[in-house]
């Protein structure tokens, strides 16, 4: 083991999978478990030298694990496994209810503070390195708009909300962005958008045997924080044309700042992700923030963290000297 991270894996769907990966191409961390609330005997990991255990014994290992990246839903599992948790591990996790952020982190920071360890919050492209975007576009553009776009691609978050619907035995969400929203934006003409008129959600389910459908259908599209706010159609379709149509997961987006500086000149910010995979990219965004979680806490530092708190080079394998070096 020598003198790398030891990781610990919190749930082991599509985003612990993404990680697991992630940490293979991380030469100073090391995964030393993962966690399940199935029956270990039933995850087959990658790698298969890593031991699997019940969710149910985590607090044993609080001493051998230096960080925990907790890969569960933000719905109903990170809102009470992030305290949980926090209190007993130094933790990363990617907890995605923006309007709900400011009360989980509070939830967190406390319990992270009472067992003085470190958690970072609300980890990956958006929130994260998009929450980063919006902060530099307002700090450098004082005097102009913010505009952020998802899409066309399928949400973690928003597909494990739907799979929580009574009566849906599987689903995926895709957030499309409106294309004629994209185009008066990208030319700068700073128009005020609803969230109605940004992005649609278009939502592909497979139904529990015997599920009233039109029931289902209220429950998701009046779902608050989720799509009560957008125009949402729920098509339902078999588990075959699910696994046939709807298995890969991309996804990827826009930050838009348009503003003006000095005499009144134009000027446009414009970030860009494209990604064939949300799930593995999310779980690299997860990976290089436990690396600055660790060094966070070998500091003494304790309590919670969000990605603005995190400086740069807290993410990067490198000494600050081989970065000025070459990158800046």
């Amino acid at each position: 083991m020598g003198n790398r991270i030891r990781i610990g894996i919190a749930g082991y769907g599509n985003l612990g999978r993404g990680v697991e990966l992630a940490l293979a191409q991380a030469p100073d961390m090391a995964l030393v478990g993962v966690f399940t609330r199935r029956d270990p005997a039933t995850l087959q990991l990658h790698g298969a030298d890593v031991p699997v255990h019940d969710m149910a014994r985590i607090a044993e290992f609080s001493e051998a694990i230096d960080v925990l990246i907790l890969c569960g839903g933000s719905r109903t599992d990170l809102p009470e496994q992030g305290p949980a948790l926090a209190a007993l591990f130094n933790t990363v996790d990617s907890f995605d209810t923006h309007a709900r952020i400011p009360e989980y982190f509070a939830a967190v920071d406390a319990a992270a503070l009472r067992g003085q360890r470190v958690s970072v919050i609300s980890v990956g492209w958006d929130p994260g390195l998009f929450s980063l975007y919006r902060l530099y576009g307002e700090a450098l553009l004082p005097v102009g708009a913010t505009y952020t776009f998802w899409g066309k691609g399928v949400s973690q978050g928003h597909s494990d909300a739907l799979r929580r619907v009574p009566g849906v035995k599987n689903a995926v969400q895709y957030t499309v962005p409106s294309p004629a929203a994209l185009e008066r934006v990208r030319s700068g003409e700073c128009p005020q958008l609803s969230t109605r008129e940004k992005h649609t959600r278009d939502c592909h389910v497979v139904l529990e045997e015997g599920a009233d459908a039109e029931a289902v259908r209220q429950a998701i599209i009046n779902m608050p924080d989720y799509f009560v706010d957008y125009d949402t159609t729920v098509n339902f379709i078999s588990a075959a044309e699910l696994q046939r149509e709807h298995a890969a997961m991309p996804h990827g987006g826009h930050v838009f700042r348009s503003g003006q500086t000095g005499r009144q000149t134009q000027q446009a910010l414009e970030f860009t992700l494209k990604l064939d995979s949300n799930p593995e990219f999310t779980a690299s965004v997860l990976v290089a923030y436990a690396r600055a979680a660790h060094r966070l806490s070998l500091r003494g530092e304790t309590g919670a963290r969000s990605v603005f708190d995190i400086a740069p080079a807290l993410l990067s394998p490198k000494s600050a000297a081989d970065l000025r070096k070459e990158l800046l």
